[in-house]
């Protein structure tokens, strides 16, 4: 039986909307961690922030996305914080098929200024800090099974790269 797959990388390189690709081509269940963390707060992951600050947000993150990993054949996308927690990294990394999906910095900052619901970027230096962001979990984000340069690539070449990676 096929591990879950799940998707990892920053804030707004696509994870929702490759993973939901991805399970309809796989005929599996999609679950997007964050969302799940929205249900079960009764509130916007950038209101958890807002009102109960980080530390709150990253304890209710791991404890839901531990127990989301232990479901069998999903296709999961973790928020983007996520991979940088020990356990949740340690956990993806023994029991899934996991995949990087980076964009390059000059790309993430224009979507990011497209959107406000980015809860650790809503400041006005947002060029700076998420360049500082990007570089510490890049780092992090290397101890997926794969990566996928996303820059310059179409949706459906991404879905097709990952399920090649996936399936062989």
């Amino acid at each position: 039986m096929k591990k879950s797959l799940v998707l990892t990388g920053m804030m707004g390189v696509g994870k929702t909307t490759i993973g939901r690709l991805l399970a309809k081509r796989l005929l599996l269940k999609f679950i997007d961690v964050d969302k799940v963390i929205e249900k079960n707060q009764g509130k916007s992951i950038k209101r958890i922030f807002e009102e109960n600050g980080e530390p709150f947000f990253r304890e209710i993150e791991e404890r839901i996305t531990l127990k989301i990993l232990k479901k069998k054949r999903a296709v999961i996308a973790l928020g983007g914080g996520a991979f940088m927690n020990n356990q949740i990294r340690l956990k993806v990394l023994k029991s899934c098929t996991s995949i990087w999906l980076k964009v390059n910095l000059k790309s993430l900052i224009k979507r990011y200024k497209k959107n406000d619901r980015r809860p650790l970027l809503n400041t006005r230096k947002t060029d700076v800090d998420l360049k500082k962001m990007y570089e510490l979990r890049k780092k992090i984000y290397r101890f997926a099974n794969f990566r996928i340069n996303c820059d310059n690539m179409r949706k459906s070449q991404v879905v097709d790269k990952i399920l090649f990676l996936y399936e062989n």
